[in-house]
């Protein structure tokens, strides 16, 4: 995959406005544990970033995916990673099969103000008792004349403080776990009050990711009209699968400026950082070791443009997509943490950079698809896996 004049132009807009509007108030959202949703998906909206890949009748750009991963790439550059996250959810998790398979209704009425910027949206599949088992997800749909009344529980679910609506994973029958679940949408808020029957139960506190707003949700009795319903019922599941490649290319992508980050600091502090009579860069170690994370970092950037490239041409990228993001995972908890222990007492002090991403990063290898479950779908699509016995 090779960025043309029109990506660069795209992530230099993009960088513009992190630096003026993003980056100058990021320690202030991280005490906050809230950033300002609203006015920054607005921004990102009236500059057009917000639909980079979604059609142009809904207020998109019509273009392909890679416009969408140099964006992920160019998020990077934003000094903490719960901002990137939460953009990320309205771009490349809450809106594609909305996108794909909504109807016209559906898309006027949430697509086109997502792409906008006028709205915040959220994607409700994690449960208190299914997170990386999206099949066994408990949260019910009923029909009750021409509406789906919803009852249950949705948690660690990004944005969700701020939502106008949430794309929500429900169980729309009694047959198979892989399908008897919908995708639905579900307005959260009118007019800035939550909607009847829909509760913030809690707002989560993390150990990291801290002006990204993560909440555990109640839905009691909660009607939605059945024509908020996404394509048809019962496919949810495989949607939602569908959805996932999309979301772990972003993971995989969005990574990739913030790692190179980490490490070109830690090259700067070498160089200032005296010890016994010379600088840390000094020390043989100290090169080899941010030499072999430049590599790993770059071999990831090499994996994720495959991957990309081949999703733009229309594949099934699910391994390539799964191995980026197990990768990108991996190196988010081994890059920060190593340059970490150079930067000594300074890397353990709660407003350096790099230890923001030591406590931001380690989120990659659980959100969107542990570690442990993109191993199992490699396995599964490598022909190692056995199949539980039924």
């Amino acid at each position: 995959m090779q960025f043309t004049h029109e990506h660069r132009e795209i992530q230099k807009t993009l960088k513009r406005y992190i630096d003026e509007h993003i980056n100058p108030h990021v320690d202030e959202w991280e005490v906050a544990e809230m950033m300002p949703a609203h006015d920054i998906f607005k921004g990102l909206g009236d500059l057009g970033l917000l639909g980079l890949t979604k059609p142009e009748a809904y207020g998109g750009a019509g273009l392909d995916y890679s416009y969408g991963m140099a964006m992920a790439e160019t998020l990077g550059h934003i000094h903490c990673g719960g901002v990137p996250m939460a953009i990320g959810v309205q771009t490349d998790m809450a809106t594609p099969a909305l996108a794909r398979f909504g109807s016209e209704e559906l898309k006027r009425d949430f697509l086109a103000p997502a792409i906008a910027g006028d709205t915040v949206g959220c994607i409700g599949v994690s449960e208190p008792g299914a997170g990386s088992d999206v099949s066994a997800i408990k949260s019910v749909a009923r029909k009750d004349g021409d509406d789906y009344v919803i009852s249950g529980q949705k948690m660690w679910i990004t944005n969700s403080l701020q939502a106008d609506w949430m794309c929500m994973l429900v169980n729309t029958s009694d047959g198979p776990a892989h399908k008897n679940k919908s995708l639905v949408m579900v307005p959260m808020r009118e007019n800035g009050k939550l909607v009847k029957g829909i509760e913030v139960a809690q707002k989560i506190r993390k150990i990291g990711m801290h002006s990204s707003d993560t909440g555990l949700i109640y839905f009691d009795e909660v009607r939605v009209p059945q024509r908020y319903l996404i394509g048809q019922e019962g496919a949810g599941f495989i949607y939602q699968m569908q959805q996932f490649q999309e979301e772990r290319l972003w993971c995989a992508a969005s990574t990739l400026q913030s790692l190179s980050n980490c490490i070109e600091w830690t090259v700067e502090w070498a160089q200032e950082r005296k010890l016994f009579g010379a600088s840390l860069a000094d020390q043989q170690w100290v090169q080899f070791k941010l030499a072999e994370l430049k590599t790993e970092v770059e071999s990831l950037r090499a994996l994720t443009y495959l991957a990309v490239e081949r999703y733009v041409a229309g594949e099934d990228v699910t391994e390539w997509a799964t191995m980026a993001k197990l990768k990108a995972g991996r190196l988010n908890r081994v890059v920060p943490d190593t340059c970490l222990q150079f930067w000594g007492g300074m890397g353990f002090t709660w407003e350096n950079k790099v230890s923001r991403m030591y406590r931001d990063g380690r989120l990659a290898s659980i959100g969107g698809g542990a570690d442990e479950v993109m191993l199992g779908i490699l396995s599964k699509i490598m022909g190692i896996a056995k199949r539980p016995v039924k």
